[in-house]
């Protein structure tokens, strides 16, 4: 779990009585429109990381995340691919691909929607926390750049300097609740009046979580779950850069968070081509 202190620990609670409350937030589809995993496989291409074949697998992978989402077969079989794909990785060297890059690669991929109703809930005085199975070296920063108090991403284990191909907390489906109730008595969240917004039906255990779950940008499974309860449905479409509306961290920020599972961006792509070869044969 990491802090932004620029966004701190300063709200005691909202207006209704005094209680923390706290808004979750999944990351990709639902504040970014791309996946931050798969966003990268360029600039590590160009970084001598992965090779042309993995670039182009990892297009392939975008479009069918974008159609389809994944379920939670098929994010255990990525992980699985992620991890081999990146052991031995050199830390320093994503950190500093990472660094050069990621505003570049994800101020455009915001959705403006999305920055509005983080607005919204720090205005009244909401804690704002992204979760994301994305690596937390890039899941920092991106919350970081947007305003959040804080974020949980997935945690790689680093042996020497490079990445070991295990996983310490991969934060995804119910490790998403599990993180947010660690947080919840950590920092004295009211999960009864927080809320939580997702596209993916596999964070179904994050959303019931909280007392005031959202489906943004469902996919088909979280959009009948959403009819079946009453949960409230968002769609989020026009995404803008972020560069003219907040400030930008400095780099020497963006890099202390920039390492790890971040380097394994496309790798997520290797392992979406290789499972939709597999389904259709």
């Amino acid at each position: 779990m990491t802090e932004h202190p620029n966004d701190g620990d300063a709200n005691e609670g909202d207006a209704s009585g005094g209680r923390r409350v706290a808004a979750f937030f999944d990351l990709d589809k639902t504040v970014i429109a791309k996946s931050s995993t798969l966003a990268f496989s360029r600039p590590f291409f160009q970084g001598g990381l992965i090779n042309r074949r993995a670039v182009l697998k990892s297009a392939y992978a975008q479009f069918v995340f974008m159609l389809a989402g994944a379920d939670a077969d098929q994010m255990d079989r990525m992980r699985s691919h992620i991890t081999a794909l990146c052991a031995g990785w050199d830390v320093e060297q994503v950190r500093a691909i990472v660094d050069e890059t990621l505003h570049d690669i994800v101020d455009p991929l915001v959705y403006k929607e999305a920055t509005q109703l983080i607005g919204d809930h720090k205005d009244q005085g909401h804690d704002v926390v992204v979760v994301s199975a994305s690596g937390e070296e890039v899941v920092s920063p991106i919350a970081e750049m947007i305003g959040a108090t804080r974020s949980v991403g997935t945690r790689m284990v680093v042996n020497g300097g490079r990445y070991s191909g295990a996983v310490d907390f991969y934060c995804a489906g119910e490790n998403k609740a599990i993180a947010a109730k660690q947080l919840a008595a950590e920092h004295g969240y009211d999960l009864a009046e927080c809320y939580a917004y997702s596209d993916s039906v596999t964070d179904l255990p994050l959303l019931e979580a909280v007392g005031h779950p959202t489906a943004v940008n469902p996919d088909r499974a979280l959009r009948k779950v959403a009819a079946q309860r009453g949960w409230p449905v968002l769609t989020f479409s026009d995404p803008v850069s972020l560069r003219a509306r907040l400030p930008r961290p400095s780099g020497a920020a963006v890099a202390v968070t920039a390492i790890g599972l971040g380097a394994a961006t496309a790798a997520a792509g290797v392992a979406w081509y290789g499972l939709r070869r597999r389904r259709k044969n």
